[in-house]
């Protein structure tokens, strides 16, 4: 299982940022690799969340949680 993490900035406030789980799935989705170079999944979220930035990602792999971005 290969989790996508972002953290997103408000465009209206950019010091309100959060964690967002973008997308999980089993491997034959999202390679390690496509995702550490920003997989089409990622692009495709942030099309539907216009308020937002995109600070940065992480690829998680298992059941982690995906903290510390």
């Amino acid at each position: 299982m290969i989790k996508i993490i972002a953290m997103l900035c408000s465009l209206a406030n950019p010091t309100d940022c959060h964690e967002q789980l973008v997308t999980s799935s089993n491997f034959e989705d999202i390679s390690l690799q496509s995702c550490l170079m920003g997989a089409p999944q990622l692009a495709d979220w942030m099309k539907n969340h216009p308020a937002e930035r995109l600070a940065k990602w992480k690829c998680v792999i298992g059941g982690a949680e995906g903290r510390g971005i």
